[in-house]
């Protein structure tokens, strides 16, 4: 009786992370990983940085994400990024996925403020599921499954020194892998609507509230929002909102020039809350001027 309940617990759970990308509190500061087409906007910078996830602390299995990524401007109009994303859910019986994407945007002038991007995302994720640990291998049904499928991903972005507003889908080629024509892993199409403003309070301080509202097929519909607020351009602080899921409090320094070390922790309002402890994310970002061609600027763009 409990291998055929924690059997049916790790279908239903399946089911709902296959129909969901990994997401993070901190998106903000890598929005590559949902949108190809954002841009840092400075040639000559180039941005990288690190991302680690572990989420629903507490119970066994839950999943645990990690995102190395860069940002490199190749000119006043074009910026290449690369991510590479592990995600890793299930201890017994685990699924796992291992992506790596190159993304391409190019940027247009609508008016002297305001730019359009456009970008493409290209790459291939490698999707597996392993029951080598459990007592249900030797099922016909229970095989080891992986497979490698290629991935490719669209958006716009549109942005001025104060604003920003993309949509996007990071992958646009539904894909699945099955054992005996059963479906074990489905990866649906996400969309992303994303958006925030950046309020001068004062020569010190900045504040910036923000949104991304993600819809996937067969999914319900979610939404994150999100208020940071930036002081002396080294210390900022932030609250979120995930519907129907978790409040967030995050923090975040600027070490030194450039370099930049953040931390979120998801405090779940569902009823998953009676569960876990929580949620921790850590990132770490660094900007570094390759060949000494970026632009003199006074401050760093506050997204």
């Amino acid at each position: 009786m409990k291998l055929q309940l924690y059997i049916i617990i790790f279908l239903c759970s399946t089911a709902l992370y296959a129909q969901q990308e990994p997401h993070y509190t901190q998106y903000m500061y890598n929005m590559n990983i949902i949108n190809p087409a954002y841009m840092i906007n400075e040639p000559g910078l180039v941005e990288v940085g690190a991302l680690y996830r572990t989420q629903w602390v507490g119970i066994d299995g839950a999943p645990k994400t990690g995102n190395i990524f860069a940002n490199i401007p190749l000119s006043n109009r074009i910026e290449l990024s690369v991510n590479f994303l592990n995600d890793d859910v299930g201890s017994a019986i685990r699924q796992t996925e291992n992506a790596f994407n190159i993304d391409a945007a190019y940027k247009i002038k609508l008016n002297e403020t305001l730019d359009l991007s456009f970008g493409m995302k290209v790459g291939f994720d490698h999707l597996s599921t392993s029951f080598h640990q459990s007592n249900v291998n030797t099922d016909a049904l229970f095989e080891n499954t992986q497979k490698t499928v290629l991935n490719i991903g669209a958006g716009l972005f549109v942005f001025q020194e104060k604003y920003y507003v993309g949509l996007s889908s990071p992958n646009l080629l539904p894909n699945d892998i099955d054992s005996n024509n059963e479906i074990q892993y489905q990866n649906k199409l996400h969309v992303f609507l994303i958006g925030g403003y950046v309020f001068d309070v004062n020569e010190d301080l900045k504040l910036k509230p923000s949104t991304v509202v993600k819809q996937v097929a067969g999914a319900p519909f979610s939404f994150d929002v999100s208020a940071n607020a930036l002081y002396l351009e080294k210390f900022e602080l932030g609250v979120s909102y995930r519907f129907q899921d978790a409040v967030t409090g995050m923090v975040g320094i600027e070490v030194f020039r450039d370099l930049r070390v953040g931390y979120a922790y998801d405090f779940n309002t569902s009823a998953l809350n009676d569960f876990n402890s929580g949620s921790h994310e850590f990132i770490l970002t660094y900007r570094f001027d390759v060949l000494g061609l970026s632009k003199k600027y006074s401050s760093p763009r506050f997204y």
